[in-house]
């Protein structure tokens, strides 16, 4: 699908969103393909969790922390950043804040800012959703047999390989794409533990669209933190780089942790393994 980009003009090619738009369509149709080659087509629906939809309560708090929880892994990436000191942050002036909310103010900008990428999300998520329904609504759940961690790894970085054709043209990853490749496959990761638990809590792929679309939406709030007239390096800074992902992964590492011993005899180190594995 990515072929003409660079048979063509790569990122400069005239038809590139449409092209970008299509490839996140192929995961969708690689999994329809086997579901087909496995005579499982009329449960296709059903087993990628489209339809139909489940656990009504489950499945408005999973749309909930759809809408909250990809906002709060892009802004702490900017704050964890600055503290190690890898980001250009101006989180005590906020200048640049300033600077774009003009007459209006901070506090109203945000507002319109929330509200735009609310609205954002629902129209990525009709992206999303091709991508969603081969990792988490058709990965995820045959992954999740072989455990929780082997799942969140595996899926985080076949997900993140898919991205390699834009990445490597220098998509999101400008200044290393080589590089990038790798950086993807952490985001990936991070990402794709939350939305594989809301695809198993709610039953339903939907949620998982919806949270990688307002994902894609609010990315953009990094450079709200950033000090005025700095450049930084994805491959380093944001949701994008390595210190965007220390904090989910200390929180996705404690939960593991926690419910491996909850499940397992305390105090024994060999279950704690085991069930980590489980």
């Amino acid at each position: 699908m990515a072929a003409p980009l660079w048979l063509g003009k790569g990122l400069n090619e005239p038809s590139f969103t449409a092209i970008a738009s299509l490839m996140m369509f192929t995961p969708a149709a690689a999994a329809l393909a086997v579901s087909l080659l496995e005579r499982r087509g009329s449960t296709f629906l059903r087993d990628t969790g489209i339809w139909p939809l489940k656990r009504s309560m489950r499945f408005l708090v999973s749309v909930l922390l759809a809408l909250l929880i990809p906002i709060a892994l892009v802004v702490q990436a900017p704050i964890v950043g600055t503290w190690i000191g890898v980001f250009p942050g101006d989180l005590q002036n906020f200048t640049l804040l300033h600077f774009v909310s003009g007459t209006k103010g901070p506090v109203l900008y945000l507002a319109d800012q929330a509200l735009l990428i609310v609205l954002a999300g629902l129209a990525n998520a009709l992206l999303a959703i091709g991508e969603e329904v081969g990792w988490r609504g058709w990965l995820w759940p045959r992954l999740v047999p072989s455990g929780k961690l082997v799942a969140i790894l595996f899926s985080g970085v076949i997900w993140g390989f898919w991205h390699a054709p834009l990445i490597l043209l220098g998509y999101n990853y400008p200044l290393a794409p080589g590089w990038g490749v790798i950086a993807m496959c952490g985001v990936c990761i991070v990402l794709g533990a939350f939305l594989g638990w809301i695809r198993s809590y709610s039953e339903s792929v939907w949620p998982a669209a919806l949270a990688h679309g307002v994902f894609n939406a609010s990315v953009g709030l990094t450079s709200l933190f950033m000090t005025l007239g700095a450049s930084m390096d994805s491959t380093e800074s944001s949701i994008l780089g390595w210190t965007g992902w220390i904090l989910p992964g200390v929180v996705i590492a404690a939960i593991l942790l926690v419910s491996a011993i909850r499940s397992g005899v305390p105090g024994s180190i060999s279950t704690v393994r085991q069930n980590l594995e489980n």
